[in-house]
C-alpha cells in the first residue's frame, strides 16, 4: 500500500481498527520512553546513591522547559500536517516538514546556550542544594550540550506518525531505549562515570536514531520527503506550527512551574529526600502517562484528519474509544500505585529512608488517576482539532489555575502532607472541568453532524 492509500485511510477505515493500527505503536514508543527515563533512574540511584536521584529530580524542570519548545515545535507540525494530508493539501505538507527542521535546529541551540550560560542560577532556582547542584549541574551540562539533536529527534518523530508511518516512529523510540539501557550500563557500572555516563547514553542514543529518521525522510519515495524549496521559513506555516504547538508549550511550561514549586516547597517542608521521593513517584506515574500520551498520539491523525475532512461521527467515535481506554489505563496504575508500592519505590534505591517516602509518594501521587486519563485525552482532542484556547485552558486549569494555589495554601495548614495532597485534589477538579467542556462540544458537534446530514440529503432530493 502507498503512503497516499495509507493517508486516504484514515476517513474510511473503521475507527477502532485505526485506533489500534496507530496508538498501538504510539503507546509501545511512549511505553519505551517511559522506561528510558526509568531506566535512567535506577541505574542512578543503584550504581550512585540516594542523593543522585533528588538532583536528578531537580531537572525535571529542565527536561520539561525543553519538552516545552520540542512540542511547540513538534505537535504543532504534526497536528497541521494531519489536517493538511485530510485536505489532499500534499505540497503544503511537505513544506511544513521543511520548516519543523529550521525551527527545530533554531530553538534546539539558542534554548542550549541560554540555559548553559545561567545553569548555575536556574538549578538553584529549581530547588538545588548544596548537596544535590553538583549531580543536577553534572547531568544537564550533557544533556544541554545535545539539546538541539533531542530536539530534532523528538520533532521527526511527530511528523513520521502524521505521514502515517508510526511503526517507523515506534521503532526509533525502541531503538532508543535499547541503547540507552546498554550505554547506561557501560558509562555508569562499568566505566563509572556517575551521573553524567546516563546523561551521555541518552544523548548519543537519540542521535543515532535521528540519524535513521533522516535517512527514512530522504527517501523520494515517500510521500513527505527532503527536496529543495521546502525548507524557508514561511509566515502562515510558522505561524499555524506555532499557533497550535502553544497548548502543549504552555502544558509543558506549567509543568515545569509547577515542579519547581513542588521542589520548593518539599525543600521548606521537608528535605533533599522528599525531592528524590517526588522523583519517585514521578517516574512511576510517567509510565501510565506515557501510555495514555501513546494512545493520545495515536488519536490525533485520525481526529485531525476527519475533522479536516468534515467526518464529524467519526471525529467524535475515536474519542470517546481514547478515553475509555485511557481510564482504564490509568485505574492500572491506581492499582499497582495503592497495592505494590514497596517494589515500585525499592526499583530505584537500596536507603531505607528513601524507600519509605517513596511509598508515601507514589500513593498520594496517583490517588486521582483514575480521572487523569479522561482530562488528558480530552486536552489532547481540543488540541487536535485546532482548538487552541480550549486546549490550553483544560492544559492550565489543571497546573496552574488549581495546582499552584493549592500548593501556596494546603501546606500552611497541613505541613508537608498539603504538598502531597494538593497534587491529586488539583487532577479530580481539572477532570471534573475536562468533563463538563466535553459533553458542551459533544453536543455541538453531534448538531453539526446531524445538519451535514440533512443538507446532504436535501441536495440529492
Amino acid at each position: 500500500m502507498d503512503n497516499k492509500q495509507a493517508t486516504l485511510e484514515l476517513g474510511t477505515k473503521p475507527v477502532g481498527k485505526l485506533l489500534i493500527q496507530y496508538a498501538l505503536p504510539a503507546i509501545v514508543a511512549m511505553t519505551a520512553a517511559s522506561l528510558y527515563n526509568i531506566v535512567d533512574s535506577i541505574f542512578i540511584g543503584q550504581g550512585v546513591g540516594p542523593f543522585a536521584i533528588s538532583g536528578l529530580a531537580i531537572t525535571f524542570p529542565f527536561m520539561n522547559l525543553s519538552s516545552a519548545f520540542g512540542a511547540a515545535v513538534g505537535v504543532g507540525a504534526s497536528t497541521f500536517i494531519s489536517v493538511k494530508l485530510g485536505q489532499k493539501d500534499y505540497k503544503t505538507a511537505e513544506n511544513i516538514l521543511g520548516n519543523t527542521i529550521i525551527l527545530n535546529l533554531i530553538i534546539g541551540i539558542t534554548f542550549s546556550v541560554v540555559c548553559l550560560i545561567f545553569l548555575n542560577p536556574i538549578l538553584r532556582f529549581f530547588g538545588a542544594s548544596d548537596t544535590t547542584i553538583p549531580f543536577a549541574r553534572d547531568y544537564m551540562t550533557v544533556i544541554l550540550g545535545g539539546n538541539v539533536f533531542s530536539h530534532m529527534y523528538f520533532g521527526m518523530n511527530a511528523v513520521l506518525r502524521a505521514g502515517s508511518k508510526p511503526r517507523h516512529a515506534m521503532l526509533a523510540t525502541i531503538f532508543t531505549v535499547i541503547m540507552n539501557i546498554i550505554l547506561d550500563y557501560i558509562f555508569i557500572m562499568i566505566f563509572h562515570w556517575g551521573i553524567k555516563g546516563a546523561a551521555y547514553a541518552t544523548v548519543i542514543s537519540q542521535v543515532m536514531a535521528l540519524v535513521w529518521q533522516l535517512w527514512v525522510f530522504s527517501n523520494k519515495k515517500e510521500l513527505l520527503h527532503f527536496k529543495r524549496g521546502i525548507y524557508g521559513l514561511k509566515k502562515d506555516i510558522v505561524k499555524n506550527i506555532i499557533g497550535v504547538g502553544v497548548s502543549p508549550f504552555a502544558m509543558n511550561v506549567c509543568a515545569c512551574v509547577v515542579v519547581i514549586f513542588i521542589n520548593q516547597q518539599l525543600v521548606h517542608y521537608g528535605n533533599d529526600l522528599d525531592v528524590g521521593a517526588y522523583g519517585i513517584s514521578n517516574k512511576i506515574g510517567f509510565i501510565f502517562v506515557m501510555f495514555v500520551m501513546g494512545v493520545n498520539q495515536g488519536m490525533q491523525p485520525i481526529a485531525g484528519y476527519n475533522y479536516g475532512a468534515q467526518q464529524l461521527d467519526r471525529m467524535m467515535h475515536v474519542v470517546k474509544l481514547a478515553i475509555i481506554v485511557a481510564t482504564i489505563i490509568m485505574t492500572a496504575g491506581w492499582l499497582i500505585a495503592m497495592f505494590m508500592p514497596y517494589y515500585c519505590s525499592r526499583l530505584f534505591t537500596k536507603d531505607p529512608t528513601l524507600i519509605g517516602l517513596g511509598i508515601k509518594a507514589i500513593r498520594i501521587n496517583l490517588l486521582a488517576f483514575p480521572v487523569v486519563g479522561c482530562q488528558m485525552v480530552i486536552t489532547n482532542f481540543f488540541q487536535s482539532i485546532g482548538k487552541v484556547k480550549i486546549s490550553i485552558f483544560l492544559s492550565l486549569s489543571r497546573q496552574l489555575l488549581l495546582l499552584l494555589p493549592l500548593l501556596a495554601i494546603l501546606p500552611l495548614i497541613y505541613g508537608l502532607n498539603g504538598v502531597w495532597y494538593s497534587m491529586p485534589t488539583s487532577d479530580v477538579c481539572a477532570s471534573i472541568i475536562a468533563a463538563f467542556m466535553m459533553m458542551a462540544y459533544m453536543k455541538k458537534f453531534k448538531n453539526q453532524h446531524k445538519n451535514m446530514i440533512h443538507g446532504r440529503q436535501e441536495d440529492n432530493n
